[in-house]
Protein backbone atom coordinates (compact mmCIF):
# COMPACT_ATOMS: atom_id res chain seq x y z
CA UNK A 1 0.00 0.00 0.00
CA UNK A 2 3.00 2.32 0.46
CA UNK A 3 3.19 3.00 -3.27
CA UNK A 4 -0.32 4.40 -3.40
CA UNK A 5 -0.32 8.03 -4.50
CA UNK A 6 -3.93 9.03 -3.80
CA UNK A 7 -6.38 8.70 -0.92
CA UNK A 8 -9.96 7.59 -1.55
CA UNK A 9 -13.26 7.35 0.29
CA UNK A 10 -15.95 5.16 -1.25
CA UNK A 11 -19.55 6.28 -0.84
CA UNK A 12 -21.60 3.16 -0.21
CA UNK A 13 -20.95 -0.16 1.53
CA UNK A 14 -23.05 -2.60 -0.53
CA UNK A 15 -21.97 -5.07 -3.19
CA UNK A 16 -20.74 -2.47 -5.68
CA UNK A 17 -18.83 -0.59 -2.97
CA UNK A 18 -17.13 -3.83 -1.95
CA UNK A 19 -16.24 -4.59 -5.57
CA UNK A 20 -14.97 -1.04 -6.06
CA UNK A 21 -12.75 -1.47 -3.00
CA UNK A 22 -11.14 -4.53 -4.60
CA UNK A 23 -10.51 -2.84 -7.94
CA UNK A 24 -9.21 0.43 -6.50
CA UNK A 25 -7.00 -1.45 -4.02
CA UNK A 26 -5.39 -3.86 -6.45
CA UNK A 27 -5.54 -2.02 -9.78
CA UNK A 28 -5.22 1.72 -9.22
CA UNK A 29 -3.04 4.40 -7.60
CA UNK A 30 -5.68 4.88 -4.88
CA UNK A 31 -5.54 3.75 -1.28
CA UNK A 32 -9.07 3.28 0.07
CA UNK A 33 -9.23 4.70 3.60
CA UNK A 34 -12.90 4.35 4.42
CA UNK A 35 -16.53 4.22 3.38
CA UNK A 36 -19.34 6.75 3.80
CA UNK A 37 -23.05 5.92 3.95
CA UNK A 38 -26.01 8.19 4.63
CA UNK A 39 -26.82 7.90 8.34
CA UNK A 40 -30.34 6.61 7.66
CA UNK A 41 -28.92 3.57 5.86
CA UNK A 42 -25.66 2.95 7.74
CA UNK A 43 -25.79 -0.45 9.49
CA UNK A 44 -22.12 -1.09 10.29
CA UNK A 45 -19.10 0.74 11.66
CA UNK A 46 -16.40 -1.00 9.65
CA UNK A 47 -15.79 -2.86 6.41
CA UNK A 48 -12.55 -4.61 5.42
CA UNK A 49 -11.07 -3.20 8.61
CA UNK A 50 -11.83 0.37 7.51
CA UNK A 51 -14.28 2.84 9.07
CA UNK A 52 -17.81 3.24 7.73
CA UNK A 53 -18.92 6.75 8.66
CA UNK A 54 -21.99 8.92 8.09
CA UNK A 55 -21.86 10.60 4.70
CA UNK A 56 -23.30 13.74 6.25
CA UNK A 57 -20.16 14.02 8.42
CA UNK A 58 -17.59 12.90 5.88
CA UNK A 59 -15.65 16.19 6.06
CA UNK A 60 -14.91 15.70 9.76
CA UNK A 61 -13.24 12.34 9.07
CA UNK A 62 -11.64 12.78 5.63
CA UNK A 63 -10.50 16.20 4.43
CA UNK A 64 -11.57 17.27 0.96
CA UNK A 65 -8.09 18.74 0.57
CA UNK A 66 -6.39 15.35 0.67
CA UNK A 67 -9.05 12.76 -0.18
CA UNK A 68 -11.05 11.97 -3.29
CA UNK A 69 -14.46 10.30 -3.44
CA UNK A 70 -16.01 7.63 -5.62
CA UNK A 71 -19.77 7.00 -5.37
CA UNK A 72 -20.36 3.25 -5.65
CA UNK A 73 -24.08 2.70 -5.93
CA UNK A 74 -25.74 1.04 -8.90
CA UNK A 75 -28.96 1.91 -10.75
CA UNK A 76 -31.35 2.42 -7.83
CA UNK A 77 -34.25 4.70 -8.84
CA UNK A 78 -32.93 4.75 -12.42
CA UNK A 79 -29.52 6.06 -11.29
CA UNK A 80 -31.05 8.89 -9.22
CA UNK A 81 -29.49 7.81 -5.92
CA UNK A 82 -25.98 7.60 -7.37
CA UNK A 83 -26.47 10.95 -9.09
CA UNK A 84 -27.68 12.64 -5.90
CA UNK A 85 -24.73 11.37 -3.86
CA UNK A 86 -22.24 12.24 -6.61
CA UNK A 87 -23.53 15.82 -6.74
CA UNK A 88 -23.58 16.04 -2.94
CA UNK A 89 -19.92 14.95 -2.76
CA UNK A 90 -19.01 17.63 -5.31
CA UNK A 91 -20.96 20.20 -3.30
CA UNK A 92 -18.85 19.25 -0.28
CA UNK A 93 -15.76 20.15 -2.30
CA UNK A 94 -14.37 16.69 -3.01
CA UNK A 95 -12.53 15.78 -6.17
CA UNK A 96 -14.33 12.84 -7.77
CA UNK A 97 -12.33 9.75 -8.67
CA UNK A 98 -12.83 7.31 -11.55
CA UNK A 99 -11.61 3.79 -12.22
CA UNK A 100 -10.63 2.25 -15.56
CA UNK A 101 -9.55 -1.37 -15.45
CA UNK A 102 -6.06 -2.14 -16.66
CA UNK A 103 -7.77 -4.92 -18.61
CA UNK A 104 -10.11 -2.56 -20.48
CA UNK A 105 -9.34 -1.04 -23.87
CA UNK A 106 -10.00 2.71 -24.13
CA UNK A 107 -8.62 4.42 -27.21
CA UNK A 108 -6.38 7.44 -26.60
CA UNK A 109 -8.89 10.07 -27.76
CA UNK A 110 -11.87 8.84 -25.74
CA UNK A 111 -13.33 11.65 -23.61
CA UNK A 112 -14.18 10.63 -20.05
CA UNK A 113 -16.08 12.43 -17.30
CA UNK A 114 -15.81 11.81 -13.55
CA UNK A 115 -17.23 9.16 -11.22
CA UNK A 116 -16.81 6.66 -14.04
CA UNK A 117 -16.20 2.97 -13.43
CA UNK A 118 -15.08 0.87 -16.39
CA UNK A 119 -14.70 -2.83 -15.65
CA UNK A 120 -12.47 -5.36 -17.39
CA UNK A 121 -12.96 -6.43 -21.02
CA UNK A 122 -14.70 -3.24 -22.10
CA UNK A 123 -13.77 -1.99 -25.57
CA UNK A 124 -14.20 1.75 -25.97
CA UNK A 125 -13.40 2.76 -29.53
CA UNK A 126 -12.01 6.01 -30.98
CA UNK A 127 -13.93 9.28 -30.64
CA UNK A 128 -16.30 7.96 -27.96
CA UNK A 129 -17.49 10.43 -25.31
CA UNK A 130 -18.59 9.24 -21.87
CA UNK A 131 -20.15 11.72 -19.48
CA UNK A 132 -20.12 11.93 -15.69
CA UNK A 133 -21.33 9.23 -13.31
CA UNK A 134 -21.41 6.38 -15.84
CA UNK A 135 -20.88 2.71 -15.00
CA UNK A 136 -19.71 0.23 -17.64
CA UNK A 137 -19.88 -3.27 -16.16
CA UNK A 138 -17.72 -5.98 -17.72
CA UNK A 139 -17.42 -6.99 -21.35
CA UNK A 140 -19.14 -4.19 -23.31
CA UNK A 141 -18.42 -2.82 -26.78
CA UNK A 142 -18.83 0.95 -27.18
CA UNK A 143 -18.57 1.74 -30.89
CA UNK A 144 -16.70 4.64 -32.47
CA UNK A 145 -18.13 8.17 -32.32
CA UNK A 146 -20.81 7.14 -29.81
CA UNK A 147 -21.82 9.30 -26.85
CA UNK A 148 -22.97 8.09 -23.45
CA UNK A 149 -24.32 11.00 -21.45
CA UNK A 150 -24.38 11.50 -17.68
CA UNK A 151 -25.74 9.10 -15.06
CA UNK A 152 -26.10 5.96 -17.16
CA UNK A 153 -25.59 2.32 -16.18
CA UNK A 154 -24.47 -0.12 -18.86
CA UNK A 155 -24.55 -3.72 -17.65
CA UNK A 156 -22.50 -6.58 -19.10
CA UNK A 157 -21.95 -7.70 -22.71
CA UNK A 158 -23.84 -4.80 -24.26
CA UNK A 159 -23.07 -3.80 -27.84
CA UNK A 160 -23.47 -0.11 -28.61
CA UNK A 161 -22.65 0.34 -32.29
CA UNK A 162 -21.05 3.35 -33.95
CA UNK A 163 -22.51 6.86 -33.91
CA UNK A 164 -25.05 6.09 -31.18
CA UNK A 165 -26.19 8.49 -28.48
CA UNK A 166 -27.33 7.32 -25.06
CA UNK A 167 -29.12 10.15 -23.27
CA UNK A 168 -29.04 10.80 -19.52
CA UNK A 169 -30.07 8.34 -16.82
CA UNK A 170 -30.55 5.23 -18.95
CA UNK A 171 -30.14 1.59 -17.94
CA UNK A 172 -29.10 -0.95 -20.57
CA UNK A 173 -29.48 -4.61 -19.66
CA UNK A 174 -27.22 -7.60 -20.18
CA UNK A 175 -26.63 -8.65 -23.80
CA UNK A 176 -28.62 -5.77 -25.30
CA UNK A 177 -27.65 -4.72 -28.83
CA UNK A 178 -28.02 -1.21 -30.25
CA UNK A 179 -27.62 -0.73 -34.01
CA UNK A 180 -25.65 2.07 -35.68
CA UNK A 181 -26.86 5.67 -35.54
CA UNK A 182 -29.47 5.05 -32.82
CA UNK A 183 -30.50 7.55 -30.14
CA UNK A 184 -31.67 6.15 -26.81
CA UNK A 185 -33.79 8.87 -25.20
CA UNK A 186 -33.27 9.82 -21.55
CA UNK A 187 -34.66 7.68 -18.73
CA UNK A 188 -35.00 4.56 -20.86
CA UNK A 189 -34.64 0.98 -19.72
CA UNK A 190 -33.35 -1.34 -22.44
CA UNK A 191 -34.14 -4.88 -21.33
CA UNK A 192 -31.88 -7.91 -21.21
CA UNK A 193 -31.17 -9.20 -24.70
CA UNK A 194 -33.16 -6.44 -26.41
CA UNK A 195 -32.25 -5.52 -29.99
CA UNK A 196 -32.74 -1.82 -30.70
CA UNK A 197 -32.91 -0.95 -34.40
CA UNK A 198 -34.87 2.31 -34.06
CA UNK A 199 -34.38 5.35 -31.85
CA UNK A 200 -36.44 5.29 -28.66
CA UNK A 201 -38.85 7.54 -26.81
CA UNK A 202 -38.15 9.04 -23.39
CA UNK A 203 -39.03 7.14 -20.20
CA UNK A 204 -39.88 3.86 -21.91
CA UNK A 205 -39.07 0.20 -21.27
CA UNK A 206 -37.96 -1.71 -24.38
CA UNK A 207 -37.83 -5.50 -24.62
CA UNK A 208 -37.57 -8.14 -27.35
CA UNK A 209 -36.01 -8.63 -30.78
CA UNK A 210 -36.73 -6.30 -32.43
CA UNK A 211 -37.46 -4.35 -29.28
CA UNK A 212 -40.83 -2.75 -28.59
CA UNK A 213 -41.94 -0.41 -25.83
CA UNK A 214 -43.99 -1.88 -22.99
CA UNK A 215 -46.96 -0.23 -21.33
CA UNK A 216 -45.08 0.57 -18.11
CA UNK A 217 -42.74 3.57 -17.91
CA UNK A 218 -39.13 3.23 -16.81
CA UNK A 219 -39.61 5.71 -13.96
CA UNK A 220 -42.53 3.74 -12.61
CA UNK A 221 -40.64 0.45 -12.84
CA UNK A 222 -37.63 1.92 -11.02
CA UNK A 223 -39.83 3.76 -8.49
CA UNK A 224 -38.24 7.10 -9.27
CA UNK A 225 -39.07 9.76 -6.70
CA UNK A 226 -39.24 13.24 -8.22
Amino acid sequence: MSNKEKKLVIVGDGNFAQIAYEYFTYDSPYEVLGFAVESEFRKQDSLFGLPVIDFEKIESHFSNKSHEVFVATTFVQLNRVRTRLYLAAKEKGYKIASYISSNAFCWQNVKLGENIFIFEDNTVQPFVEIGNNVILWSGNHIGHHSIIKDNCFISSHVVISGHCEIEESCFIGVNATIANNIKIAKDCLIGMGAVINKSTEENKVYVGNPAIATSITAKRLFKVKE
